[in-house]
């Protein structure tokens, strides 16, 4: 299984366009501090990739990534498609740049409430569709989904590999479609309850080699199934986007916390460092937010977590599994 880190920055980016910080101001001054927003790229077959989220910078990252450049036609691409993790705009926005897919379409897969908010709350339908048609396709919980799925592989070739399945993690909406859905909106920390998953994680799967990778730019909760799939895992990224959970409230970004912004911090005594330290798997963080001290390549944090045996994802980085 191979993966491309696309990007790893949170929300806005590093450096944030409207942002001052030393993170952001550190990343001006150092052009190798910046941080494109997080995504992957996960290569399905031999040159068939699937993104997983589609961000802002995606063009960009198509760019800087060879493997994803088209060709040997002239409007022939690797990119057979996206894999939605949520419906954040940092995550979706990117959808939008790829109308030039023109007659071939998109093809997106996603679970049922990021569909709905995706197609009533920004209307992505009715705005893309008159470029390019777009075709969804159900993300599971329950099995493993082929990225290419059989009945698209050529005549001859093997059963298609790369498998993904939803982990549920939680009913955390983004703020555009709160109010879209009725009873079970959860705006803030997002438990799940009763309530369908807006946010997931995903595991892929090489069924041919048995090689696992867990993936989690954005995490309210650590339920028990991610927890099964982290402790099988070859490979884990997770959110990282802040470093404790006073850093929103300490740099005056938010009157919340990390976890009351649905994302569990890194260091503390219920911090995902705690959950990732006595896995097997080489485990990595990403979706780093402008303010977090791990945007500064320098910073004491970093020894921290090699000392446990964890890296932080940097944009480019391909993983091998």
């Amino acid at each position: 299984m191979l993966l491309q880190v696309l990007g790893t920055a949170a929300g806005g980016g590093v450096p944030q366009w409207n942002c001052a910080c030393p993170g952001c101001s550190g990343a001006r001054a150092h052009p190798h501090w910046r941080r494109r927003h997080a995504s992957l790229a996960v290569q399905a077959s031999e040159d068939r990739w699937y993104l997983i989220n589609a961000t802002p910078d995606i063009g960009d990252q198509i760019e800087d990534c060879p493997a994803l450049h088209p060709g040997p036609g002239s409007r022939r691409t690797p990119i057979a498609g996206l894999v939605l993790t949520d419906a954040e705009l940092d995550h979706t926005l990117g959808i939008a740049r790829l109308r030039e897919a023109g007659v071939d379409g998109l093809e997106l897969l996603t679970t049922t409430p990021v569909r709905d908010a995706l197609t009533s709350g920004l209307r992505l339908e009715a705005v893309i569709g008159p470029y390019t048609p777009l075709t969804w396709r159900d993300l599971p919980f329950d099995r493993a989904e082929p990225l290419i799925p059989g009945s698209r592989k050529p005549t001859g070739s093997p059963d298609p590999a790369i498998t993904v399945t939803a982990i549920p993690i939680s009913a955390k909406r983004p703020r555009y479609a709160v109010d879209s859905a009725g009873p079970g909106a959860v705006p803030v920390g997002g438990a799940m309850g009763s309530v369908d998953p807006w946010v997931v994680a995903l595991l892929l799967t090489n069924r041919a080699t048995g090689a696992t990778a867990v993936y989690a730019p954005a995490l309210a909760a650590w339920p028990e199934a991610l927890q099964s799939a982290v402790a099988e895992a070859d490979c884990v990224i997770v959110d990282g986007t802040f470093w404790d959970d006073e850093e929103p409230r300490r740099t005056g970004i938010s009157a919340r916390t990390a976890t009351g912004m649905g994302h569990l911090p890194i260091d503390g005594p219920d911090g995902t460092a705690e959950r990732l330290a006595p896995l097997g798997a080489r485990c990595l963080y990403t979706h780093l937010n402008n303010t977090n001290p791990l945007v500064d390549p320098d910073a004491p944090q970093y020894k921290r977590l090699a000392e446990r045996g964890i890296e932080v994802a940097g944009d480019g980085m391909v993983i091998q599994l």
